[in-house]
């Protein structure tokens, strides 16, 4: 029994995908030297290629910029307060309706910076928040 599963297991993780794996190396070898990657270390290439996971949501906010809004404004503050109350799922949400994905490639928050703009609309009220994920810039109407 313990042969059959070893070569079963064998058979699903290496031999059944092992032409499309090479096929996939091949290509991505021809675009990404494997000179280049050898100085990272495998962690830190997972990060370059994934993106970062866990943030730290209050330096989110502390790098937000403000147009036509100060920090110390009603609505930003209301926004913040409510961010911060949101379980960590509903957070990466946001990130990924703000910047597109759920994740922050690079150096993290730490350099991550984006603008909340109000869009001066007649009534707010009718106007939900927008975002232009290029910009990253979050348009919260008052």
């Amino acid at each position: 029994r313990k042969e059959y599963i070893d070569l079963y297991v064998n058979y699903m993780f290496n031999k059944s995908v092992q032409k499309p794996f090479e096929d996939f190396m091949q290509g991505f070898l021809r675009g990404c030297p494997a000179r280049n990657w050898k100085m990272f270390f495998p962690e830190e290439l997972q990060v370059l290629l994934q993106g970062h996971t866990i943030f730290d949501w209050h330096l989110l906010e502390k790098n937000a910029m403000y147009g036509r809004y100060k920090k110390s404004d009603q609505t930003i503050r209301m926004f913040w307060t409510v961010f911060h109350k949101l379980p960590e799922e509903k957070k990466k949400m946001f990130l990924a309706f703000l910047s597109g994905s759920d994740r922050i490639t690079g150096y993290g928050l730490e350099s991550f910076r984006f603008w909340i703009e109000d869009p001066q609309v007649e009534n707010p009220d009718e106007v939900s928040p927008s975002a232009s994920t290029c910009y990253l810039i979050l348009f919260l109407p008052r």
